[in-house]
């Protein structure tokens, strides 16, 4: 059997959880010899992490919207070419946390860009690669301020953002995955981590990708910078 890559991407707003599920899934995978690389946007590459220290950088008042759209895609192509294609080449699964949709969302829906800009922009960054499974953890806005309220002092320069953004950025999002329900899984982040991550698992049993991509031998599980 030859197998195939497959990408995998998890979006959703800030203090809705995607971190926490993707760092549960890689160790899982490391568990079950199951060959993967985990990412992250914006970063991935020693290119793109310096363009995500500008981005994300408090500092930097002057940073318009618009050079906020093309800095992402910047640091995406960068991912893409380097990182991301090489390896569905070699049949690995990728996971990434964050990619164009949250582009679209972000800048799209809530910089007021609109998404057909946003999605002109990168499609020349993405050069014809898309996720093959979207999983989006959807948090309301309420909840996602309660969490985000516990770690104010962390917060980068795109945690900041007012409510009324996040709830722009979120219905973005639910906008999208509308649009590509084949790709798109919605799961509730308000639900315990362990029940959401079992929804995860589930999906992920169901589309065949733990069984196509178990290995006998211990793989290098993730993408070290």
């Amino acid at each position: 059997m030859i197998r195939t890559g497959f990408f995998i991407t998890f979006e959703g707003v800030d203090g809705s959880g995607k971190g926490t599920q993707v760092e549960m899934l890689k160790n899982y995978f490391k568990e079950q010899n199951i060959d993967a690389i985990f990412t992250r946007e914006p970063g991935g590459t020693k290119v793109s992490e310096k363009i995500r220290e500008v981005i994300l950088d408090n500092n930097n008042k002057e940073l318009t919207d618009v050079a906020e759209m093309f800095l992402f895609s910047a640091s995406r192509s960068v991912l893409v070419e380097n990182l991301i294609k090489p390896a569905l080449k070699q049949g690995k699964i990728v996971v990434c946390d964050r990619f164009v949709d949250s582009s679209i969302s972000y800048q799209g829906y809530g910089r007021n860009l609109g998404a057909d800009l946003v999605e002109k922009v990168n499609d020349i960054a993405l050069n014809g690669c898309k996720p093959n499974l979207t999983f989006l953890l959807d948090l309301s806005g309420e909840i996602g301020e309660k969490r985000n309220k516990q770690f104010v002092e962390k917060q980068d320069r795109m945690e900041t953002n007012s409510a009324m953004f996040k709830q722009k950025v979120r219905l973005g999002f639910l906008e999208i995955a509308q649009r590509n329900p084949k790709r798109f899984v919605i799961l509730d982040a308000s639900k315990s981590k362990e029940e959401i991550f079992g929804q995860i698992l589930s999906e992920l049993e169901k589309r065949k990708v733990l069984t196509l991509h178990k290995t006998k031998k211990k793989p290098e599980n993730s993408h070290e910078l």
